[in-house]
């Protein structure tokens, strides 16, 4: 397995804190890969925060540092799972 395809496989997460008040759009709370991620995902769960997975998104947020706004080529993306989600709450 080449380098890049087992740098796929490696478990992502990024945590996304939006309230409307203190910012514009998604501010990145948390990040990481491999046990960081899975601690990151393992604490939502336990918190009652709703986990969503998308392997390609997470790639995606990964390369925002921690307190930084999500760029915009990625609003669509990051509203669906937020429509996802309050949906969930409903």
């Amino acid at each position: 397995m080449d380098r890049k395809h087992k740098n796929k496989d490696i478990k992502r997460a990024t945590a996304l804190k939006y309230d409307g008040k203190e910012a514009q759009t998604p501010q990145v709370t948390a990040a990481g890969k491999g046990l960081v991620a899975e601690n990151i995902i393992r604490i939502a769960k336990e918190n009652n925060i709703p986990v969503h997975e998308d392997p390609e998104l997470a790639q995606a947020l990964s390369g925002i540092e921690i307190g930084e706004e999500i760029p915009p080529a990625l609003y669509q993306a990051v509203a669906e799972v937020l429509a996802f989600i309050l949906q969930l709450d409903k």
